[in-house]
């Protein structure tokens, strides 16, 4: 792997170049340290840099490489004497095991030490899937005490979670035998759903983490009131365990640019932003910050502008659309084993799904710049022929080959952004705050998905009145849907038009501050493929991991 032959630099070393001194550093180990709290109040008088989001288009099943060229962008920026950073999100366990292997990019634009950063890294995330399960044990603990708040067992909305897809957990029944608690249905969730692990990316200090934690709801009694996590006394320890958890972690590229990694919710069941912490510190530190939302824009960029920019007043300057080849011949329906093969016509018909991204974004008011992420196996016809799709829809696109090339290979995209950072930004949300949770779920499906309207189910309508009772139907919405369509189902590729999303569950979310959509089949638990990435690990005998890329 090309991280292995990579010469590290100390942390603190690159701590420097972005400003950071040592007294600032929580070092784990010589590569890898967590910003103190204090580093903040040094800071923020400071003027922000510009923030640059990288999205895509609907990915193909093997991805698009979002990451690696958010990370190759970064490099490229500083290339140009820009000072920048990279905000990125931790990756799950969970499809580093199973579909994705690692998620730390590649080649020569990948963060390191990757295969620490793609397993447990600093423990994060399992410090958010300990404060999750703690509650969820409190839960049952009290109600097997005596039950003081009068917790409607059949009404706990509050699963447990792991990090790791395992499709047998989706649906379980606790409780079962003598003194173990009362028998009920209960289930898992991927850590990376959990409100928990929303809140934390959402959180500005301790204290606001604290309040925020305090607000979830967990169930609901037996006159049909909510019971929060506070209720059960479960707030205070959950803050113990996230304690270190809330601050961001800084490590860096395979050429020394600074990376802020905090964070990791997907962007097909949650927000799929890296934390408000991260960004903001890294606005305060860098010229220039480069951050991702995860999966296509109807996902990720639109939670991030709606979601993450709302909630803590953020300007985005510009944003990077990745695309393709691969992925362009994949949404006109090209079968997955051919997609090496040139097929211009299939481009032509395929760039309908890449213009719609580009619309939205105009609709948000973010000038956007079209990365193509280069495969060896493009042609050169196919390049040219996706060069001039781009040139006719009116926006700016370069060739990034930053795999093969790093920094260097990014350069005529970082100038580009760069341009596009420099004009005023016209940034505004999709949808007001006012409007209803139904509105603003039509307002998504019509004008992002450009879908004909949504059917609810009656659960879903349940819930939605619910949290009209509750006074919180301000709050933006999170959709959950699949990433490889525009639609509620997978196999609806291109730019479809004249279609319904089908509504099936409504979530609230009240500590993270938003209520989640899922939409069709979704599952908030995902499992593991046929042929697991799992089954390509292996440590040989010089204690090197193979396999996790």
């Amino acid at each position: 792997m090309e991280c292995r032959e990579a010469s590290m630099k100390p942390i603190v070393e690159i701590a420097k170049t972005a400003g950071i001194e040592e007294e600032d550093l929580e070092l784990y180990g010589k590569f890898k340290a967590k910003l103190s709290n204090e580093l903040w109040e040094k800071v923020a008088e400071r003027q922000d840099g510009k923030l640059i989001l990288v999205t895509a288009m609907n990915p193909n099943p093997a991805g698009a490489g979002k990451t690696l060229t958010t990370i190759g962008l970064s490099q490229a920026l500083n290339l140009l004497g820009k000072k920048t950073i990279a905000a990125l999100r931790e990756p799950s366990l969970g499809p580093c095991m199973g579909i994705k292997g690692g998620a730390t990019g590649s080649g020569k634009a990948q963060i390191l030490p990757a295969d620490e950063i793609n397993l447990h890294f600093t423990g994060d995330i399992h410090a958010i899937t300990a404060a999750h399960n703690l509650l969820a044990a409190m839960i049952d603990n009290h109600i097997f005490h005596g039950n003081p708040r009068g917790l409607n067992p059949k009404k706990i909305v509050w699963k447990r979670a792991m990090d790791m897809n395992d499709r047998a957990l989706r649906n379980i029944v606790v409780g079962l035998g003598d003194s173990n608690g009362m028998t009920r249905e209960d289930g898992f969730m991927i850590t990376t759903a959990s409100e928990i692990m929303a809140i934390l990316c959402l959180s500005e200090s301790l204290s606001d983490l604290r309040d925020r934690l305090a607000h979830i709801i967990i169930g609901y009694d037996f006159d049909d009131q909510p019971v929060r996590a506070e209720e059960v006394n479960a707030v205070e320890d959950m803050v113990v365990l996230l304690k270190e958890a809330i601050k961001p972690n800084l490590v860096q590229t395979i050429e020394g640019t600074p990376v802020i990694i905090h964070g990791g919710p997907f962007a097909n069941i949650a927000h799929g932003c890296s934390s408000v912490i991260a960004t903001k510190t890294a606005l305060k530190l860098a010229d220039y910050v480069v951050t991702e939302a995860g999966f296509g824009a109807d996902l990720g960029a639109e939670k991030f502008f709606d979601i993450k920019c709302r909630k803590a007043g953020l300007t985005p300057a510009a944003a990077v659309v990745v695309i393709t080849v691969r992925s362009l011949k994949y949404n006109a329906g090209v079968k997955v084993a051919d997609l090496a093969t040139e097929n211009l016509e299939a481009l032509e018909k395929g760039f309908a799904n890449v213009k719609r991204h580009l619309e939205n974004l105009e609709k948000f008011g973010v000038p956007a710049v079209v990365a193509i992420n280069h495969f060896a196996t493009d042609s050169q016809a196919e390049v040219d022929k996706v060069i001039l799709l781009c040139q006719q829809a009116g926006v700016e696109a370069a060739l990034s080959n930053v795999w093969a090339e790093g920094g260097a290979g990014g350069t005529e995209l970082a100038e580009k952004v760069a341009r596009a950072a420099e004009r005023l930004s016209q940034f505004r949300f999709l949808y007001e705050e006012e409007l209803s949770v139904k509105e603003k779920i039509e307002t998504i499906v019509k004008e992002v998905y450009r879908g004909s309207g949504v059917v609810f189910s009656p659960g879903a309508l349940r819930t939605i009145q619910k949290v009209e009772e509750l006074g919180m139907s301000h709050l933006p919405v999170c959709m959950a849907k699949t990433p490889y369509s525009f639609t509620d189902r997978a196999d609806l590729l291109g730019a479809p038009t004249d279609f319904t999303i089908q509504v099936s569950e409504i979530r609230l979310s009240a500590g993270a501050g938003f209520i989640v959509a899922l939409t069709g089949s979704l599952v908030t638990m995902p499992g593991l493929p046929k042929k697991p990435a799992a089954e390509l690990l292996y440590v040989d005998e010089g204690g090197v991991i193979n396999g996790l890329s």
